[in-house]
């Protein structure tokens, strides 16, 4: 579940660069556009540019989301195991505070 929802976000984030890169370049013709092209060229090199950062913000939020569903999904399967067993928690919340006492304690 999780390796599938890695491979999701990996895919999205690959998708979201090139949309980054592509918006960059765009921004830069829109800069030379505002120097050089009268306003029917500044209007459409702009057209362009919020298009892409509409599709550029659209990206971000496609490939959040499977991190934020299967963290939701961690997060409620963590809570259901916390108060079906309270004591194996805290029991080991001890150990590890133990440990890493002991090893701060060693520096």
């Amino acid at each position: 579940m999780m390796n599938n929802a890695m491979n999701e976000f990996d895919r999205a984030r690959g998708k979201m660069a090139g949309d980054f890169m592509a918006m960059i370049a765009d921004s830069e013709d829109l800069l030379k556009a505002t120097a050089t092209v009268s306003g029917e060229g500044f209007t459409a090199a702009r057209a362009k540019f919020e298009k892409k950062l509409k599709d550029a913000k659209t990206s971000l939020a496609d490939a959040s989301k499977p991190v934020i569903d299967g963290t939701r999904e961690a997060t409620a399967i963590a809570s259901e195991y916390v108060h079906s067993n309270p004591w194996t928690v805290a029991g080991a919340a001890i150990a590890i505070g133990l440990l890493v006492g002991f090893l701060a304690a060693r520096r």
